[in-house]
């Protein structure tokens, strides 16, 4: 097991002396930095950081980190997140009846490749319920054919109050969150779309793909907001195809691409590594 670390993450108004001021004070305080990263864009004035500390090295615990380092903060005017690596965030994951990414997640969950909290997973199909059981998690089936939609839509907001999840994972969900649980939940609901973003948005879009002769399928891991696929991305990846491939093996390859984006965004969400710049992301993998 890796060293517990506390993870410093935090924006604000590029300037000189913010990477001074805040290395100075994890010197100070004896401080043992064990990953950094830091990025500024020029367009934005804006500046990004991320900081691993090893817990142990520093005299005092979070609240007491935070108490002393706000003065810094506010110095620059700062949007900044301290975290535990000793405390495991609360995952929640939502799917449809296409369960390769579920499947893919509960693995690297059981086998600690990926540790997180898993609350439960909520499905409007029944279709994994053995297999989520078998790996003792939750299983919550929720109706949404037609004519119970909105009602179903109401038991899933109550499902997540219920869970109070650290994030929210749409693997391969295929229903359309309302703005209310969106709003509720800013940049913690994670979607997978099998297609690159911005093209081929919604559904089907490897039958699009296909129609249009492209010569790279992909998917995209993104933050869900209230417009259709248009949150901020965090991941993605592509294969190269040709005119030989069918709509079929299109599907297969985007099968795989899908598990390992979905995966890896997480991993960046999950390990505090994806940070906001307007309507794009900032992740220091």
């Amino acid at each position: 097991m890796p060293s517990r670390r506390y993870i410093l993450t935090l924006s604000c108004p590029d300037r000189v002396g913010i990477v001074a001021a805040v290395s100075g004070f994890l010197a100070e305080h004896k401080g043992w930095i064990v990953e950094a990263h830091h990025h500024a864009d020029p367009e934005a004035q804006r500046f990004f950081m991320r900081q691993e500390v090893l817990t142990d090295s520093l005299p005092f615990g979070m609240d007491e980190f935070r108490r002393r380092f706000s003065a810094i903060a506010a110095k620059f005017g700062m949007d900044w997140r301290l975290s535990d690596t000793g405390v495991l965030k609360r995952v929640v994951i939502m799917v449809g009846k296409q369960t390769h990414c579920l499947d893919d997640l509960l693995y690297r969950w059981r086998s600690g490749e990926m540790p997180f909290e898993l609350k439960a997973v909520i499905s409007n199909h029944e279709d994994s319920r053995e297999f989520v059981e078998f790996h003792r998690v939750r299983f919550e089936h929720v109706a949404m054919e037609a004519g119970q939609r909105e009602e179903g839509l109401g038991k899933i907001a109550v499902l997540l109050e219920k869970h109070a999840p650290d994030v929210i994972v749409l693997a391969r969900f295929m229903q359309i969150l309302p703005a209310r649980i969106c709003a509720k939940y800013p940049y913690r609901i994670l979607n997978i779309h099998h297609s690159f973003l911005p093209s081929f948005v919604g559904a089907k879009p490897y039958h699009q793909a296909y129609a249009r002769g492209v010569k790279f399928v992909g998917a995209t891991c993104h933050y869900v907001t209230a417009q259709l696929d248009d949150g901020p991305i965090i991941e993605q990846d592509a294969f190269r195809t040709n005119h030989a491939h069918s709509i079929e093996e299109l599907m297969r390859i985007g099968r795989d691409i899908e598990k390992t984006v979905l995966a890896r965004g997480l991993r960046y969400h999950l390990e505090d590594r994806v940070l906001m710049n307007g309507s794009k992301t900032v992740v220091f993998a």
